[in-house]
């Protein structure tokens, strides 16, 4: 459950962000079909994607990398 802490602005970035990625963005996609199996409800699955797409985020900025979906399927 998504905690009301925080920013709701950025909360509901991300929520929108997530909704787009679990369409295009083939290692989101996967993760949101894995939780899906496992009956989860739709908005685990989102907020599931909502901290996968932060750690995505926080990964690049920290190894001043560009994304490499290989990578982060494995995990």
């Amino acid at each position: 459950m998504l905690s009301k802490r925080g920013s709701s602005v950025i909360r509901a970035k991300l929520y929108m962000a997530a909704v787009v990625a679990k369409t295009w963005n083939p290692d989101i996609n996967a993760h949101y079909r894995r939780l899906k199996a496992r009956n989860k409800t739709e908005m685990q699955t989102i907020g599931a994607a909502m901290r996968r797409l932060v750690q995505i985020c926080f990964g690049v900025l920290k190894h001043q990398c560009e994304y490499q979906a290989k990578i982060t399927i494995a995990a």
